[in-house]
């Protein structure tokens, strides 16, 4: 796999709450540079990123409900319609996990078919943070994304005990099918890890290491697929 076709796995991101707009203008600079398929940034920052991306292939993601998606169901579908309304193409949002566990199904799919509806035909990728969650959850929660009709579903926040494994894509690989979107976040630093994580399943990558990821591409061990 070359830098390039690698890069077009790559949603460049940067999701810390200290963030400023000239960190938000560099990434979007390497973006551009390195042809990264997105960024995913917080809302705050979407106006921003949109303008100076509008005459690039660049993608601008957000998130929603971040991190612990635990908001009230109105506030994410808000968010959702906020964010489209400032520019985003692709929305980020948190599974409510405490719903997942007690079993509340039917709210979460009520929930993350509103957020599908506010993002107007743009992807939805759930973030159902795989480190808090059972086998058995992992699985509940892919059903339940793909019958709310959004497009990925995604490992991680990146601020939990633990990122995306390789057993995790694996399995929510298995659980979606060939088809779906399965996002790999959290914890993916450089190049045979990414790597990895492609062959194990995964369709997209989240990092903020995305520029050291493809630097290191010429070493790291060739991708079978």
């Amino acid at each position: 796999m070359t830098a390039h076709e690698l890069a077009r796995f790559i949603d460049h991101t940067l999701l810390k709450p200290e963030a400023a707009a000239q960190e938000i203008k560099e990434l979007c600079t390497q973006a551009v540079a390195h042809g990264f398929y997105a960024v995913c940034i917080n809302g705050s920052h979407l106006e921003l990123a949109r303008h100076l991306l509008e005459d690039s292939e660049v993608k601008v993601a957000t998130t929603v409900g971040f991190p612990l998606g635990a908001m009230h169901s109105d506030v994410k579908r808000y968010e959702t319609e906020a964010a489209i309304d400032a520019g985003a193409q692709e929305i980020d949002v948190v599974l409510n996990i405490g719903w997942l566990k007690e079993g509340s199904d039917s709210l979460i799919i009520r929930e993350l078919r509103d957020v599908v509806e506010a993002a107007d035909e743009r992807p939805v990728k759930v973030i159902i943070e795989t480190a808090l969650l059972t086998h058995e959850e992992k699985v509940r929660a892919c059903e339940l994304i793909i019958e709310a009709e959004a497009q990925y579903v995604k490992t991680s926040t990146g601020f939990n005990r633990q990122g995306a494994t390789i057993d995790d894509v694996k399995l929510l690989r298995s659980v979606v099918g060939p088809k779906f979107g399965v996002k790999a976040s959290g914890g993916i630093r450089d190049t045979a890890l990414a790597l990895a994580m492609i062959e194990a399943g995964a369709s997209r990558i989240g990092t903020s290491n995305g520029v050291a990821i493809l630097q290191g591409v010429a070493s790291a061990p060739v991708a079978r697929f």
